[in-house]
């Protein structure tokens, strides 16, 4: 593994800290049931609609900023710029105490913001660093990584919980994040723009992108992939802002229940990520993804029916070898549709779909389990995202196995 690849893939080990804590187990707990209040479901809404709203946000802004990044070519300087929002953001979390809802609200907005629009950048890096028939293990190596970072913090959140510091956790995911990110800002490859053309990028930037954007949807099997990574990603993105709150309100898990749950989940995400990586290239990213949303499937109508701790820590483990094999399959599919030298702007595109189905997924569920004051019709309605994904994908022609393409 050379340096840049093991400093992209330790960015991952760096932003994997936000995934887990803030994202998906313990802050989401803490502004739903202790900012806000959950008992009708109000806590559901707003974390719903924070998340909804950033990633409407970075959704908008994607393709543009892609553009800007390839035009200017500062997209390592884009990068470090939205690393510093959400780290900074993430910090601030110290301060918030109950009631403070709107106050958390937009912080929310603000480091998801930073985080998933960094993204757009850190993404488009992976064709540069690796040849076509390394990408799919590259990816997989990344969120490989990435899974241990989270249950580095995972742990470390736990001491401090157990001794009664849960706003500590806040600013320590920040520093985590700010450290093992500054090897990306060193060894990836540099900037070539001085900076001087940024006043121009916007406007040339977005004319560059609207003709990628034409040229994307002029590709039928790259418009099929896209519209199918929209719509499970949706459910992806909602099972993971939605688990730990269901599982803290459903089933009255504990803070520390949480956390080892979700330790076990990062493991077996970590296990499926490795044990998939070679077969993304021999194999083909497409039949990868089809196995992982069959996956999906089944996990999301048996939460539904479940009713015991034990029981859903079962689900949740097979749920885990899912979930960094669907994603990593799914950039390393994607990869196969880019031009070479517009790579930042096929991610921006890639993100505008990815964060677009973090729009709706999250609202629905926010929707159904306030009005219904239960999350169960909420989680059963996930199903059907992985469902309509795994019917289209089906469909696309490509997706073969990557190590073709070096022969």
């Amino acid at each position: 593994m050379n340096r840049k690849i093991l400093s992209w893939c330790l960015f991952d080990f760096a932003n994997s800290s936000y995934s887990a804590v803030i994202a998906a187990v313990i802050f989401p707990v803490y502004y739903a049931n202790q900012i806000v209040g959950n008992e009708a479901g109000q806590g559901d809404l707003w974390w719903g609609r924070a998340i909804a709203l950033s990633m409407a946000v970075v959704a908008l802004t994607s393709p543009l900023l892609g553009g800007i990044a390839d035009y200017a070519k500062v997209r390592k300087r884009l990068l470090f710029f939205y690393t510093l929002l959400c780290v900074v953001s993430v910090s601030s979390f110290y301060f918030l105490q109950r009631g403070m809802i709107i106050e958390g609200f937009v912080l929310i907005i603000i480091a998801n913001i930073g985080m998933e629009g960094g993204l757009v950048f850190y993404n488009s890096f992976l064709p540069e660093i690796a040849k076509p028939s390394y990408q799919g293990r590259v990816s997989a190596w990344g969120f490989g990584i990435g899974y241990a970072g989270s249950i580095i913090l995972l742990l470390a959140a736990l001491l401090l919980i157990n001794k009664g510091l849960i706003n500590s956790v806040w600013p320590m995911v920040a520093l985590f994040f700010g450290i093992f990110s500054i090897p990306a800002f060193l060894f990836l490859p540099k900037d070539s723009g001085n900076g001087s053309r940024i006043h121009r990028a916007a406007i040339d930037g977005l004319r560059y992108t609207w003709k990628t954007l034409k040229k994307i949807w002029a590709n039928k099997e790259q418009r099929k992939f896209l519209a199918a990574y929209l719509i499970y990603e949706d459910g992806v993105n909602t099972v993971i802002v939605f688990s730990s709150i269901f599982a803290a309100t459903t089933l009255k898990f504990t803070p520390e229940e949480l956390i080892s749950m979700y330790l076990i989940v990062q493991i077996t995400a970590l296990i499926g990520a490795f044990l998939t990586a070679k077969p993304i290239d021999y194999q083909g990213p497409k039949k990868v993804v089809l196995m992982s949303l069959g996956l999906w499937v089944i996990v999301s109508v048996a939460a539904f029916f479940v009713h015991e701790k034990g029981h859903f820590f079962i689900i949740a483990c097979i749920a885990g070898l899912g979930l960094g094999t669907v994603q990593a399959a799914s950039r390393a599919f994607y990869t196969q549709f880019i031009t070479e030298g517009q790579e930042s702007e096929y991610f921006g595109v890639y993100s505008l779909v990815g964060k677009s189905s973090a729009v709706i997924g999250p609202l629905v569920f926010g929707f159904m389990s306030s009005t219904f004051g239960s999350q169960r019709p909420a989680i059963l309605s996930v199903a059907l995202f992985f469902i309509v994904g795994l019917i289209i994908i089906y469909t696309v022609k490509g997706g073969g196995p990557n190590v073709m393409k070096n022969r």
